[in-house]
């Protein structure tokens, strides 16, 4: 049987392979997904001050970490692609204050090395799903926050999008109107599993993304002495419905604050 930890060199690889198709399809402005759902309840739950020092977990091609720091942050960001910190380079003007580096959010001697209390805030969008072995990371995120700080992180919604998950779509004929729904069928919700995925159509190769349940989540943070003070499940607006499946009455994320106490 396979080990989770085995697979991290693994899954680097695969992003590094797909670093560059990714930044080029996510742009300076990301995709509808991040802009609608991840994007502005990740502001809101962050409470960001112009003060503030804030840890971008997993950045990739630094998006996120450029809004950090138009809102007046002080940004250090990090990524474990070597080509992702590249691209979010290349993207970042100079009146960004952003420093970027390479690091394995793995690897707890390097992320302690980025300063012990340093941080008012840390977050992570759509990544922790993405990382092998969290313990090192949630455990660094005790020390490298300051007391009172947050973790804001944002994740696939481990209820609805699990491993081989199923869209399923049904139209009825209910009293002479045709209705259609939209429902999920999923598996396994209690296993955790390591799975392939595609995220964006056209990737040379599936990226490895790991499913734990809400309660490893849960019992992960609060082990490493954070509490839950936050959780938003987002949803796109059903105005916009266009009869195609679409995430209106099931959240395809989930959105969590948690602060160190």
């Amino acid at each position: 049987m396979v080990q989770w930890n085995d697979l991290n060199q693994e899954s680097k690889n695969r992003w590094e392979a797909i670093a560059e198709f990714w930044d080029d399809y996510m742009g300076d402005e990301s995709n509808r997904f991040h802009r609608e759902l991840i994007k502005p309840y990740t502001e809101e739950l962050l409470q960001i001050e112009p003060s503030h020092e804030v840890l971008d977990i997993a950045c990739g091609n630094g998006n996120f970490s450029r809004r950090l720091s138009e809102l007046g942050a002080k940004v250090t960001a990090f990524d474990y692609s070597s080509k992702m910190i590249e691209r979010a380079k290349l993207r970042t003007k100079e009146k960004y204050n952003i420093r970027y580096t390479v690091i394995d959010a793995t690897d707890s001697t390097a992320l302690l090395e980025l300063g012990k209390g340093k941080f008012d805030r840390a977050v992570a969008n759509m990544a922790l799903m993405d990382i092998s072995d969290l313990s090192p990371l949630v455990r660094s995120l005790h020390e490298l926050i300051k007391d009172d700080g947050t973790v804001v992180f944002s994740i696939p919604h481990p209820c609805f999008q699990t491993p081989k998950m199923r869209k399923i779509q049904e139209t009825e004929d209910l009293n002479g109107e045709l209705v259609t729904r939209s429902s999920i069928q999923t598996f396994d919700y209690l296993t955790p599993e390591p799975y392939q995925a595609i995220g964006i159509r056209g990737q040379s190769v599936p990226h490895f993304m790991f499913h734990r349940s809400l309660t490893f989540y849960f019992n992960l943070f609060f082990s490493s002495g954070f509490i839950l003070d936050g959780y938003i499940e987002p949803s796109f607006n059903k105005e916009t419905n266009d009869g195609k499946f679409d995430w209106y009455d099931i959240p395809a994320v989930c959105i969590f604050r948690f602060r160190k106490v």
